[in-house]
């Protein structure tokens, strides 16, 4: 008697344990599923236009861009920076007639990386990606150094600074660790 006992007890309890377990993977799919529909809505400025469409509905959604600059092909870039603070920046190229040619993040490093040492000039990194963050003059290195806040692979806080000598010529480039996001760095007193 003692035996059946146990032995129904124990199907019960492994039955239970069956239930709470498939509730648990069912609340978790339940989570994913509602994580990705709210990634899913949460699209970056960047991601919600397409090539061809009029530059006016970027300015209806996005409002009047802080920064404008004239392209080379008669086109326009217009740009939405969050600096000094934020680390982001979004450019939106125009062609001649006012329709989207493209639109993307860009302060990141595969848009910092096209930067071409002395080749480009001030005006080339203005336009590229907008008023710097800081600005800063060496006299011992006869430099001049923009700086602007980023995000690295959507994980580290830095800085990406732009080196020119006296003519405004782009000399060299440095990224760096974002002392602002250094814990050892923080600080109230």
């Amino acid at each position: 008697m003692l035996t059946r006992l146990t032995s129904v007890f124990a199907k019960r309890v492994a039955s239970r344990a069956a239930s709470a377990q498939r509730r648990v993977n069912l609340r978790r799919a339940a989570l994913a599923g509602f994580g990705a529909l709210l990634l899913a809505g949460c699209a970056q400025p960047w991601q919600q236009f397409q090539q061809g469409q009029d530059g006016s509905a970027i300015v209806a959604k996005l409002g009047p861009p802080r920064e404008v600059y004239d392209l080379p092909n008669g086109g326009k870039r217009l740009m939405w920076p969050t600096q000094p603070m934020g680390e982001t920046t979004t450019a939106a190229d125009l062609d001649s007639t006012g329709k989207v040619v493209n639109v993307r993040q860009v302060l990141q490093p595969n848009e910092f990386y096209k930067a071409q040492i002395g080749t480009w000039t001030k005006s080339d990194v203005l336009v590229n990606f907008g008023r710097p963050e800081e600005t800063s003059y060496y006299p011992l290195m006869k430099r001049e150094v923009w700086t602007y806040r980023y995000l690295e692979d959507n994980v580290w806080y830095m800085m990406y600074s732009f080196y020119f000598d006296d003519q405004g010529l782009l000399r060299t480039t440095q990224k760096s660790p974002d002392p602002l996001h250094d814990p050892d760095r923080r600080s109230f007193f």
